[in-house]
């Protein structure tokens, strides 16, 4: 089999699984164009017709299934002799697809990923960052980054043992000029940076001690959806911000912002990467792993 057909049973699937052209040619990092010049030399070639294409919807034929299902299976087990070779390799090489929450990523970014990158430089790894939890598998991820506790119960986790906590934060001046709050219901009396999840809906900020949980609706004269964008318009004084501790640890310890409310943001579940059973992983999979086993050790 030559790599440009592999690469059009690969486009096929990826149609099929996702249900849109323009969707599986960013998974699959080409063109909409290439993709669909790909898929047209393998219908000539074949001589029939695999998808119902409209300019709304994309969706398979008859003939379009029967195909798929065969060939599915057919490609994964090539994919796994490809991974079984691989493993073999000393030198880790390939390609490692990471899927994780932004926050969780700028936390292992220096300490684990470049530092791994570093070690085995002909590896390169595919970072994509979200909000949303994604099915890894299905999307073709190999590797997921989340907090322990979000991690899927049928899935192989390695807890990387990172402390991590809330923190509520603003601008020395800030807290000069209007106070600071003792507990979570002064809230409503300052000026705070509203935040707005990935579902669209405004995060409510979240508090807990000694056994008390409450959220409060924070009012602010900015809601942003990126948290660092929260930092920069606390450092600039706008309001009170409600961010990772880790995002903002430089600048609380460099007196950029200051940290207000700590003993009613507890920790939180710790960062784990998680994946599913794999047979004959390839080498660079494999390093990876223990270089993340190596991290949690310290």
């Amino acid at each position: 089999m030559t790599r440009s057909v592999l690469a059009e049973l690969d486009a096929v699937l990826a149609i099929a699984r996702i249900g849109s052209f323009r969707a599986a040619a960013l998974d699959l990092g080409i063109s909409t164009t290439a993709l669909s010049n790909s898929i047209g030399k393998l219908e000539q070639r074949l001589g029939i017709r695999l998808f119902n294409r409209t300019t709304r919807s994309v969706s398979l034929t008859d003939a379009g299934r029967t195909f798929v299902e065969r060939v599915g299976p057919a490609v994964t087990d090539i994919r796994d002799a490809m991974q079984a070779a691989q493993s073999l390799q000393e030198v880790p090489t390939g390609t490692l697809r990471i899927n994780a929450f932004a926050t969780a990523a700028r936390e292992v970014m220096e300490p684990l990923i470049l530092s791994f990158l570093q070690r085995y430089p002909q590896v390169h790894i595919d970072l994509v960052t979200e909000g949303r939890i994604v099915d890894i598998v299905a999307a073709g991820f190999d590797l997921g980054l989340r907090p322990a506790d979000l991690v899927p119960a049928d899935m192989i986790a390695v807890p990387l043992g990172l402390k991590r906590s809330n923190a509520v934060v603003a601008s020395p001046e800030f807290l000069r000029t209007h106070g600071t709050p003792n507990v979570p219901a002064d809230l409503y009396r300052f000026r705070c940076i509203r935040a707005r999840l990935p579902n669209n809906a405004l995060f409510r900020w979240k508090f807990e001690r000694d056994g008390e949980a409450l959220q409060i609706d924070v009012q602010g004269s900015i809601t942003l959806d990126e948290s660092s964008l929260v930092r920069i318009a606390a450092r600039n004084g706008i309001g009170l911000g409600y961010v990772m501790e880790a995002d903002v640890r430089d600048d609380i310890a460099a007196g950029r912002l200051v940290r207000v409310l700590e003993d009613w943001t507890p920790s939180l579940a710790p960062l784990a990467l998680y994946y599913p059973g794999r047979k004959n992983p390839p080498a660079a999979f494999t390093a990876f792993i223990q270089a993340a086993r190596e991290f949690a050790r310290g």
